[in-house]
Parts: structure tokens; C-alpha cells; sequence
């Protein structure tokens, strides 16, 4: 008997008529250390983005929905603007910078009042308006008369009467919601900003150890550079959500931070990082696994893996930089045969083979995670899981507690994502782990239910609806 599984939980279809928003994007923008990214926070109502009083923590620009100017906004937190130019890291964050800038329908100047106005701040007030963005200057870290003297000086700066705010300690948010709301006045979002929010997007974490190409295939996924990239290890710090398109289905990607050994996380940064991306893989959907394939499946790449099995979360593994590989059949045999024989616990788990640097193997991605996710949704029939179960115990029966027979007495599927069931047990707390992991791999088999995190609990009692 081979049962097969039905009412799936499908990837979102949109329907004809589509809940369309349209909401004004706002740039929080300044050089760095003037709390962009706690402004950021506070205007999200959320502790979004990472904050330390280190200079230049943020580095790609992250997106979250607000209300700000009595309206549904996107708020845009950036890396702080610097003087540099060529290929250097400081150098692509300011062109990340600039870029907000230009997609903003109102930019947030945020200065700190406490150093007051510096030659970097009037820097990029220059360059803020030659844009002609609507703009309104925000004197930050007002909280005490030392700021009184830099308010003063953000006059200079040619955008207006300073907004003086503490955005630590919640002061002055008022008097900022009624300049914004000033600035949005006859602002008319574009319409490449609208948002199809008729379903909820299909979250999907992209994780992996430092230097895996995680931003880089995110970039050519989307087709721009959205995401900062590098040689250096680390570049990525927040996990960054952005939103897409993919044949009608609304996709959410979290590019997250690269995950290291735990004792080789010291620095108080990297464990805010590491802290935000094991944050991302317990809320998404699906987690794609980037491996180098030059060293896959290493210690690191296993915790990783384990982790996702232990949140339930369905799985994807990307075995990455494939154009630098020569011998590729050899090559994909090997890393096949790793994935059955270390990750049991996930048997059939999905590996595509790509380089998100050339595109190659790239198309084949999102079938993978289309179809993990399905099963990931998948609800199995109560009579066919019991066909299931007696078939599957006749093969093989539970061993005898101290020569008494274990009854498995019936199944029902409790929840999904992941799939989720009871069986029901004469002596439940009899049945060893090895007999359950057959219980599992078997009911993976049998429904059809490749790599998908798959959850048995076994329960003493009648059944109630004998």
C-alpha cells in the first residue's frame, strides 16, 4: 500500500481581485553612530535592527512596515554615510546609502545634537539636497541641555528647523509624526512600490556559514544588488527582509548573518548577529542551506541542518560555488550520498547544485522550495494515516515491554508545518526512539514526503472516538 497525501496547504494563488498598497517610503539616513538604527527601532515599535555604540554596525539597508506621519509607511534603516569611494567596504555601503536615497519618497536626516554638526554631516546634506527629496532634519539624542548648543548649529544645514527627538528614550515622536506628516503631503508613492497583500508571503531564511554567497544569490534571485557583498567574511550583520515576486506568489527572503562555531563567537556584534539569524530560521517557512562544495557538510553546516530539523522547518540544501567545481558528476554523487547518510533525520532532504556569482543551477531553486514547502503543508486523511499504521505495525510490531505486547491503537494528524501527529498507545513511554524513528521514516516514505521535518508523539489512552 502506498497512501498519498491530500489537502495541502498550497503556495499562495492569487486570486483577480488583489488588495494592492501602496505606502510611502522614508529613509533614516546620517553618518555613522547618530542612532539611525534606534530610531529605526522605535518608529518600527520593534528592536528590528541591531544597535551598539560601535560605528557602522548597519551595512545593508532593511526595510520594516511603520506608522509614522499618521499613515502605513516603509521605513528604510542605512548604513552610515561615509567620505569614500572605490572598492573599499565603506565605499559600497555609502552606494547602498545612496540608493535609499534615491527610492525615498521622504528622508529622515538624522544628525547627533550632542557632537553637533560635523564636515561629514554637511557632506551628505549636499548630496541629501541635490536630490530634492522632501526632507526633515531630526537633531537626535536631545535628552539633556548639552544638545542645545548642536541643535542650534543644524540650521546650518539648509533643511529646515531641527526636530529634536531622543529616540532612546521615546521623546519628541510626536512633534516628529507632524513633520512627516508635512513632508508626505502630496507625495505619491510609485507604482513599482505597490505591495500584493491579499496572502501572506511565503517566508524563506537563506543561512549558511560566513563567505557561503547567501547575499550574492539573494542579488541575482532578485536581479539587482540589494544586498551588500564582499571577499570580506561577515559583511551581512542584520538579518535583512526583502520582498519579491516570483510568478504571482509573494516571496519574503531573510538574508541573514553567516553562523560560526560557538566558541568562535566572542565578539558582543557577531552574537547579536548570530542571535538575529537563529531568530530568522525559527520564523520562516522554508531555510535554504548554502554549503561551499568545496567543504560541505562540515560541523558547522551539520548544527545548522539540526537546527532546522529541531524548529521543524522544511529544508533546502544549496550546494554552492558549482561553477568553480571540475569533476561535477563525482562531485554531486558524493554530496548526495552525505546528505542520506548524516541528515537521516531529514531523508530526502532537497540539494540543488548552483552559483549565485554565474546563475547556474539558479532555476532550479525555487521548484525545490515549492515543492518542501507543500509538503511542509501537507494533511493526511485520519483514515489513511490508520491504514497506514496497521499495515505498518503488522510488518514490524513494537518490541514487548517486559513480555507484554504494545499496542499502537490509532493516528490523527494534530497540525502541519511541520506535519505533526499523535498515535494513541497502550504503553507509550515503552516504545524506544529507534521504533519511532522507523515510524517516521516510514510514514515519510510512504506519503510521498521527501527531507520534510516530520513530528510523532506517542500518548497513553482510549481512543475518544471509538
Amino acid at each position: 500500500m502506498s497512501p498519498s497525501k491530500n489537502e495541502h496547504d498550497d503556495f499562495p494563488e492569487f486570486e483577480d481581485e488583489q488588495e494592492i498598497t501602496f505606502t510611502p517610503h522614508i529613509a533614516v539616513v546620517g553618518r555613522p553612530n547618530v542612532g539611525k538604527s534606534t530610531l529605526f527601532n522605535r518608529i518600527a515599535g520593534k528592536k528590528l535592527a541591531i544597535v551598539d555604540d560601535t560605528p557602522g554596525v548597519t551595512r545593508d539597508r532593511r526595510e520594516a512596515s511603520a506608522v509614522l506621519g499618521y499613515q502605513a509607511v516603509t521605513i528604510i534603516d542605512t548604513a552610515g554615510f561615509e567620505d569614500a569611494v572605490g572598492e573599499r567596504l565603506e565605499a559600497r555601503m555609502r552606494a547602498q546609502t545612496e540608493e535609499a536615497v534615491k527610492a525615498a519618497d521622504v528622508v529622515l536626516f538624522v544628525y547627533d545634537a550632542r557632537a553637533g554638526v560635523t564636515g561629514l554631516d554637511e557632506i551628505f546634506a549636499e548630496f541629501i539636497r541635490k536630490t530634492g527629496k522632501p526632507t526633515v532634519l531630526v537633531a537626535n539624542k536631545c535628552e539633556s541641555r548639552a544638545s542645545v548648543p548642536g541643535v542650534g548649529e543644524g540650521y546650518g544645514l539648509g533643511m529646515g528647523e531641527p526636530i529634536e527627538v531622543a529616540a532612546e528614550h521615546n521623546v519628541g515622536m510626536i512633534e516628529l509624526n507632524e513633520a512627516v506628516a508635512e513632508a508626505l503631503q502630496g507625495v505619491t508613492p510609485d507604482a513599482d512600490q505597490a505591495i500584493d497583500m491579499s496572502e501572506a508571503p511565503v517566508r524563506i531564511a537563506i543561512v549558511g556559514r560566513p563567505n557561503a554567497g547567501k547575499s550574492t544569490l539573494i542579488n541575482h534571485l532578485i536581479g539587482s544588488d540589494r544586498l551588500l557583498t564582499g571577499p570580506e567574511a561577515g559583511v551581512t550583520r542584520d538579518s535583512i527582509t526583502i520582498e519579491w515576486d516570483w510568478h504571482g506568489r509573494r516571496v519574503q527572503f531573510h538574508d541573514t548573518a553567516g553562523l560560526r562555531k560557538r566558541a568562535k563567537v566572542q565578539d558582543k556584534l557577531e552574537k547579536m548577529s548570530t542571535a538575529d539569524t537563529i531568530r530568522a530560521i525559527k520564523f520562516a517557512q522554508v531555510v535554504v542551506l548554502l554549503m561551499d562544495t568545496r567543504n560541505a557538510f562540515d560541523k558547522q553546516d551539520m548544527q545548522i541542518a539540526d537546527l532546522c530539523a529541531r524548529e521543524g522547518r522544511a529544508l533546502v540544501i544549496a550546494a554552492t560555488f558549482w561553477d568553480v567545481i571540475k569533476n561535477r558528476s563525482e562531485m554531486m554523487e558524493m554530496i548526495r550520498e552525505k546528505a542520506g547518510r548524516l541528515l537521516p533525520q531529514l531523508r530526502g532532504v532537497p540539494v540543488i547544485f548552483l552559483s549565485g556569482l554565474t546563475g547556474k543551477g539558479v532555476d532550479k531553486l525555487f521548484p525545490a522550495i515549492e515543492r518542501i514547502q507543500i509538503d511542509w503543508s501537507a494533511r493526511i486523511k485520519t483514515p489513511d494515516l490508520n491504514e497506514w499504521l496497521r499495515q505498518t505495525v503488522s510488518r514490524h510490531p513494537p518490541p514487548a515491554d517486559r513480555g507484554r505486547p504494545v499496542k499502537l491503537k490509532y493516528i490523527t494528524q494534530t497540525k502541519t508545518r511541520p506535519p505533526t501527529f499523535v498515535i494513541k498507545s497502550s504503553r507509550a513511554d515503552s516504545v524506544p526512539e529507534s521504533y519511532k524513528r522507523y515510524l517516521v521514516n516510514t510514514l515519510r516514505e510512504d506519503f510521498d514526503l521527501p527531507g520534510t521535518p516530520i513530528r510523532i508523539h506517542l500518548r497513553s489512552g482510549e481512543n475518544p472516538y471509538a
